[in-house]
């Protein structure tokens, strides 16, 4: 008999990634992607099964400026919006323009209601052009989202563009900052940890769930 636990009687954590890269193929998903990697493989350690949801905003970009404008979201970016707030753990990822988060990301988490993140283990990351850009994570990003009283987990990281081309190699880079394999790693146990120790989201109810549509309402079939 052995102490494996049997993948039906093991706990799901479902982790929701969301990324405002513009490029397809593009550092930020990339980015995001190893973090979701480190962050499931520490789960599936921890005993978690685990389900990974991917969210690209630019797929959503005319829907997310239509939501700002009606005050609701609706088809496939509102189908995502639950996704995310359904989830056990969020990690959002954004690059940097001026120093601080994109206006993409930004206006998708301005359609969020206010507090569909409240406890939310969230882990966030940034791309840009040069590692002085990096505070920004600290004082534009981590904000936003302590704002909306989402459990924002110590450990972010951010890659600046030399970061990928020693994202092979391990070793401390020249100022003697870990690389950034390491803290991609280091981040990623930061939220499995979070995620395992809340234990499993209650699910909000939707609270249009009830509302009939448009359709409903003019008696359309």
């Amino acid at each position: 008999m052995t102490g494996i636990v049997p993948t039906e009687d093991r706990p799901r954590r479902t982790i929701a990634v969301v990324h405002a890269g513009l490029g397809q193929p593009s550092s930020t998903r990339l980015l995001a992607d190893r973090l979701a990697d480190a962050t499931a493989r520490e789960l599936k350690a921890l005993g978690h099964d685990v389900t990974v949801e991917v969210v690209e905003l630019r797929d959503h970009g005319h829907a997310i400026i239509d939501a700002m404008l009606t005050g609701f979201p609706t088809g496939d970016l509102a189908r995502d919006i639950e996704t995310i707030t359904q989830a056990d753990g969020i990690i959002a990822v954004s690059p940097l323009f001026t120093t601080t988060y994109s206006g993409l990301f930004k206006s998708f988490v301005d359609i969020l209601d206010k507090d569909a993140l409240t406890g939310m283990p969230v882990l966030l990351g940034a791309t840009g052009g040069t590692p002085r850009h990096s505070l920004a994570l600290e004082y534009s990003m981590r904000p936003l989202f302590t704002y909306l009283r989402a459990d924002v987990v110590t450990t972010s990281v951010f890659a600046a563009t030399d970061d990928w081309a020693q994202a092979g190699d391990r070793t401390r880079r020249d100022d003697g900052a870990s690389s950034l394999p390491e803290r991609i790693e280091r981040a990623g146990r930061s939220l499995a940890a979070t995620m395992a120790a809340r234990g499993e989201h209650t699910k909000r109810d939707d609270p249009f769930a009830s509302t009939p549509s448009f359709l409903d309402l003019l008696g359309g079939d």
